[in-house]
């Protein structure tokens, strides 16, 4: 086979990849919510980056398409840059061309499967000046995304301080492991001015009774041999440990879908959730490392030395998330990370508050499905699902209440910075 029939094999191939993730919907799929599920593939499944170190890349991804798209459109305010572009420009050509770019950068080993990909997207739209201008938009909006984040602190050097009093942090049974990314509390945000305006409220005294009340519902709910959890909660708790980044953007994907997003509304929508998952995230791990609270598991077992009369010690005591738990995917395990506040609950806070700004609305029906269980859940309102992340924390005894809910309010926090400060109409 010749160079031209290679290419033009490795093109095809390319272009049946692309058509099988836009068979894969119910719906009609564009180019960014197409990259979006290549992004997906790249940042979790072949670089395999746990749900905390790939909010920054995601963000990455998602900040450098809008702005591509955004500098055509021109509704709303740019995010770092807006690239010089001809309202006929192809969006298509920009949004690919900004995902492709940022990715190659990020993850230089994978351009052997992004290339082809990339070529796939722009074979599709016509050659000529709208197709180039959307090229040197994409190529702009990732130059740009790409020297704003350098150096800020991805894959900085971390020390853990690791306690022995009560209250304190310390890796847990049964696999005794730390934090495999410490550093996303230190990198540089993406929206807010400082993480420091992050920091959670505290976790609740050990003898205080809040404590003791949290205490107690995580024992009941969250042990491995529960009785009192039903087995929609049992589910439900390891739904939601799905990879959290990765099934919240398979969420935006199928809400494009469901609504009728275009191109430039898809990119404000992704850009906006995942910057926003971004700082929560960030936020989080600040705030989880300035607390560095115990985790249910060593609270529970070492109870004795708490000082709180109303809680009693089991040693023996297993959280539902212990690798005797039958689902798919990897064995679930204790959280190598302190408790305070919930990760998931920040990201999922936030979110869930950028959905609600972006559409004007909570009360927007909509599914998630789970790699972990191979279901499919389904809610009413965007609020739903937050409420039910909170408590499928507690569910998979591996979060007091109070770390759930402070996360929650981290993350709407970090959405209520976004939408008045950026990404705004331009008229």
């Amino acid at each position: 086979m010749n160079t031209h029939q290679t290419r033009g094999a490795g093109l095809l191939a390319a272009a049946a990849a692309l058509l099988a993730l836009a068979a894969s919907a119910p719906a009609r799929a564009d180019t960014v919510t197409d990259w979006n599920a290549i992004a997906t593939t790249a940042i979790v499944t072949t670089a395999g980056q746990s749900p905390h170190a790939s909010t920054p890349s995601f963000a990455m991804v998602q900040g450098a398409v809008y702005d591509a798209v955004n500098a055509i459109d021109r509704g709303h305010r740019p995010y770092i840059a807006a690239p010089t572009a001809d309202r006929s420009d192809s969006k298509q050509a920009a949004a690919a061309t900004a995902a492709f770019r940022v990715l190659a950068a990020l993850f230089p080993s994978q351009l052997p499967t992004l290339q082809p990909l990339y070529d796939a997207s722009l074979a599709a739209v016509p050659d000529g000046p709208a197709r180039d201008g959307g090229v040197a938009a994409g190529e702009a909006a990732a130059a740009a995304m790409l020297a704003a984040r350098a150096n800020d602190g991805r894959g900085g050097s971390f020390i853990f301080v690791i306690g022995s009093e009560a209250g304190d942090w310390r890796p847990s049974p049964p696999g005794f492991g730390l934090d495999p990314a410490p550093w996303v509390g230190n990198v540089r945000p993406f929206l807010v001015p400082n993480t420091e305006m992050l920091l959670s409220d505290p976790p609740n005294p050990l003898t205080s009774d809040a404590y003791a009340e949290d205490f107690a519902e995580v024992r009941r709910l969250g042990s491995i041999n529960s009785t009192a959890r039903t087995a929609d909660q049992t589910e439900a708790a390891i739904f939601w440990q799905d990879h959290g980044p990765a099934l919240w953007n398979r969420v935006l994907r199928a809400l494009s879908r469901s609504q009728g997003l275009d191109t430039a509304e898809n990119a404000r929508l992704f850009a906006m959730a995942n910057l926003a998952a971004a700082d929560a995230a960030i936020g989080c791990w600040y705030s989880k490392y300035h607390w560095n609270f115990w985790r249910p598991v060593m609270g529970i077992r070492e109870a004795a030395a708490d000082g709180n009369p109303a809680t009693e010690a089991d040693p023996a005591w297993t959280p539902l998330f212990d690798p005797a738990t039958p689902q798919f995917g990897s064995p679930l395990a204790n959280p190598p990370f302190p408790d305070h506040p919930a990760g998931h609950g920040c990201v999922s806070g936030a979110i869930v508050r950028t959905l609600q700004n972006f559409f004007g609305t909570n009360k927007i029906a909509f599914s998630a499905s789970s790699n972990r269980t191979r279901t499919t859940r389904s809610f009413d309102r965007f609020s739903d699902a937050l409420n039910e992340v909170i408590d499928a924390r507690v569910w998979g005894g591996i979060h007091f209440r109070t770390a759930d809910v402070q996360g929650a309010v981290l993350g709407k926090k970090v959405a209520h910075w976004l939408e008045k400060h950026y990404l705004q109409p331009t008229s």
